[in-house]
């Protein structure tokens, strides 16, 4: 037996509620459309992700909350490169010894 008009399992739309993670959230650009953002870069690595557009920011009324993103490594970092490897190797010798001497200490 075959159904041509199969009847709708929910007479009204679903309605579908937020699993509150405070991790699950998403930094986007802020030039970018979040429209185009998420459909680019999260609708395909999960699915039943969606975007709460009841959350709007307080200033501009956008949908989502503007904020910005300090990376103070990227600007203030300064590469010092390591010490070169005979003075490593020096320094755990002479801890080594150091080490050894306390075990002795310890142990007469």
């Amino acid at each position: 037996m075959t159904l041509t008009n199969p009847v709708p399992r929910f007479s009204q739309p679903l309605e579908y509620e937020a699993d509150f993670d405070p991790l699950a959230h998403e930094y986007i650009p802020l030039k970018q459309n979040i429209d185009d953002y998420f459909a680019r870069e999260v609708a395909p690595h999960m699915q039943e992700a969606w975007i709460n557009k009841d959350v709007r920011d307080d200033k501009d009324g956008a949908v989502g909350k503007v904020g910005y993103e300090i990376n103070f490594n990227r600007y203030f970092y300064q590469y010092q490169p390591p010490r070169p490897l005979a003075d490593i190797e020096a320094d755990i010798k002479k801890l080594e010894r150091e080490i050894l001497s306390m075990l002795r200490d310890v142990t007469e």
